[in-house]
């Protein structure tokens, strides 16, 4: 097996630089948005943290692919780092302080990309939670303060905590209704949104999550801390992985009935 200390290492010193640029602007009165041609915003901490951790990797890793949200696709290869500079950016430009920088590496394989490291720092919130392949999940401050942690053992939907994102975009795509049944037949609900539903499956405080509509860089430092906590991520359609344009996560014992309730055939009117 590879051995992903080193990579890790590097996630985080990347992380930490990222964390310093983006808490820096935080709340500032002057911060600049734009709107992308998407219709969602972008800040200048996006922006400055991206480019801030390209400029490392480029240093560090400079045979490595990144693809970023910010700036696209660099570079060609069996590696790749995946970079989604502030995941939350309304929740940032808003003074919310759920938001975190993702950091992923993804390497080629018999199933294509897949990751193999990744870091979620979310240094509004003072939480951090890393993986990397074969050497399980953490949460802490650093590498050298850090706590395992691992999926939950809930086993009935009646007894689980379900998050999502919004309403809305289950809607948009004719879920709505197998969506809302999923509600009824959990224990709990709650619109946490964004990267802290799946860390939340990952330390077993949640135990299903979900979302409709996400891009690569949304999943693929989230997939792999998920996966090596013990559990299940998936897209709606079952592919395990940061593919499908969408993500189901599970503690694993749930998600054959996580599917199956979002896979719903919207009811017939009349």
């Amino acid at each position: 097996m590879a051995d992903y200390h080193d990579d890790l290492r590097l996630a985080h010193v990347l992380a930490d630089a990222a964390d310093a640029a983006t808490m820096d602007r935080f709340q500032a009165l002057d911060l600049k948005v734009e709107t992308k041609p998407d219709m969602t915003p972008v800040s200048e901490a996006d922006k400055a943290a991206e480019e801030l951790i390209r400029g490392q990797l480029q240093r560090a890793r400079p045979r490595d692919a990144i693809l970023g949200e910010e700036y696209g696709v660099e570079g060609t290869g069996p590696r790749r780092w995946v970079v989604d500079p502030i995941d939350g950016t309304k929740n940032y430009v808003r003074g919310v302080p759920v938001w975190a920088t993702l950091i992923a590496l993804m390497e080629a394989g018999e199933t294509g990309f897949q990751p193999v490291v990744g870091v979620v720092s979310a240094p509004a919130l003072g939480r951090r939670w890393w993986a990397a392949k074969g050497l399980g999940a953490y949460t802490g401050r650093s590498l050298a303060s850090a706590t395992r942690i691992g999926v939950s053992k809930v086993g009935r939907l009646e007894d689980a905590s379900f998050a999502y994102s919004s309403l809305s975009g289950w809607e948009e795509r004719g879920r709505l209704d197998g969506f809302l049944d999923l509600t009824r037949a959990c224990w709990r609900t709650r619109a946490y949104g964004d990267f802290w539903p799946y860390m939340m499956v990952a330390e077993g405080s949640v135990d299903i999550c979900a979302e409709p509509e996400l891009s690569l860089w949304d999943m693929a430092a989230t997939a792999i801390v998920v996966q090596e906590a013990g559990g299940t991520f998936t897209g709606l359609d079952g592919r395990h992985g940061p593919h499908s344009g969408n993500a189901a996560a599970s503690n694993g014992l749930l998600h054959g009935e996580l599917l199956a309730y979002l896979n719903q055939q919207p009811s017939a009117e009349g």
